[in-house]
């Protein structure tokens, strides 16, 4: 005869596929065993993950919207000292366009003096030259002699008298 046991292999995973009630038992035992440990667990603990999650979320709200004002006032004080920089900025434009303006001006105001100053050393030239022209025809015209006043003069025959 033949074994029919001998047939297929024998093992003990197979047995226990053989009886699907039994592990299905087991399985919910060991399901309702690790629900009850957790409740009795956080029985005993007095905490819940959920209201853990829910004030730590509470917190990070909380941290974020005080970061976020954080983060507007130091945005609105970049710019108030951007604001303060323009306009710090523009006052020193207007002080450089007018110390050009003032530059041009100085500037008009030497090129005129200095033009004065040719035109008046022209004219010292010229009447250099006219002085120096002056005195050229004073020399070579005869000069005249100025006579004494006639005191000296009577004097002066007086005493060709009397030495002679």
């Amino acid at each position: 005869m033949i074994d029919l046991a001998q047939d297929g292999p024998s093992t003990p995973l197979l047995r226990i596929g053989a009886q699907p009630i039994a592990l299905t038992a087991a399985a919910l035992l060991l399901l309702i065993a690790g629900v009850t440990s957790i409740a009795i667990w956080r029985a005993y603990t007095g905490a819940a993950p959920e209201a853990d999650r829910v004030v730590a979320s509470r917190q990070l709200q909380a941290r974020t919207a005080q970061v976020s004002e954080q983060l507007v006032e130091k945005t609105k004080g970049l710019e108030a000292t951007q604001q303060e920089s323009i306009d710090q900025i523009q006052v020193v434009q207007d002080q450089l366009l007018t110390m050009k303006r003032l530059m041009a001006a100085q500037q008009a105001d030497t090129k005129r003096l200095s033009e004065q100053v040719a035109a008046l050393n022209e004219s010292i030239d010229g009447l250099r030259q006219s002085f120096a022209s002056a005195r050229g025809t004073e020399v070579e015209t005869p000069s005249v002699t100025r006579r004494k006043p006639a005191r000296h003069r009577v004097h002066a025959s007086a005493r060709k008298r009397s030495r002679g």
